[in-house]
């Protein structure tokens, strides 16, 4: 499956604020760390391993010093598209592809759901997550997985749309008649409209 681009670029004004939804789903976010942008621009928050180690550290998800390196980065964008793939399905009411599915639920089943038991020589026994730095990833990508499960089989799913604004890629949360994923988008939008209106050929 190709990726996408993964250049760190970030052009003037790519900033934009969270898609609607992506406060109480941060897979959302998640699918939404490549942005297409005006004028043929792309960013990816995750196209190095420095840029992927921001964006962990800024949900929650790894440390500042988590050091991810190219090929942590590599799996963190390659379970995004496949997440793009599956939010473009439910968005669209296809049917969801197989390797799409399996790369999902392998995510998932990455980090264990149950306190492991340690053994302190001190204290004794004791039962805690594990967390060692080698595992950040692995839980980092189930976390993302699960929460991207969680959104596709929830009622939400039902307002899962792609930013109505060309050329912008990003996905939402629609709330009534709103199909943009920011103010910005939904001017650009409506711009679009007005020029076409003023430059389409008069019938007569």
């Amino acid at each position: 499956m190709p990726e996408s681009p993964t250049g760190d670029f970030t052009a003037p004004g790519a900033a934009t604020t969270p898609a609607p939804g992506a406060a109480d789903y941060p897979s959302l976010d998640f699918v939404n760390s490549a942005m297409a942008l005006p004028g043929g621009q792309f960013t990816d928050l995750l196209g190095t391993p420095g840029g992927a180690n921001r964006w962990l550290t800024g949900h929650g998800l790894a440390p500042a010093d988590a050091g991810i390196r190219e090929m942590c980065a590599a799996q963190l964008r390659s379970l995004r598209e496949h997440l793009r793939v599956l939010f473009a399905a439910r968005a669209e009411g296809l049917p969801a592809l197989p390797a799409a599915l399996a790369a999902v639920n392998d995510a998932l089943s990455r980090a264990p759901t149950a306190a492991l038991l340690y053994w302190d020589e001190k204290n004794g026994p004791y039962r805690a997550a594990p967390c060692p730095t080698n595992e950040i990833l692995d839980r980092a990508l189930a976390v993302l997985a699960a929460d991207a499960a969680d959104l596709l089989t929830a009622p939400d799913a039902d307002r899962l749309t792609r930013c109505g604004s060309s050329p912008c890629n990003r996905y939402l949360l629609r709330h009534g008649r709103r199909h943009w994923c920011s103010t910005r988008c939904g001017d650009r939008a409506r711009a679009a409209r007005a020029y076409a209106r003023r430059t389409r050929p008069d019938d007569g």
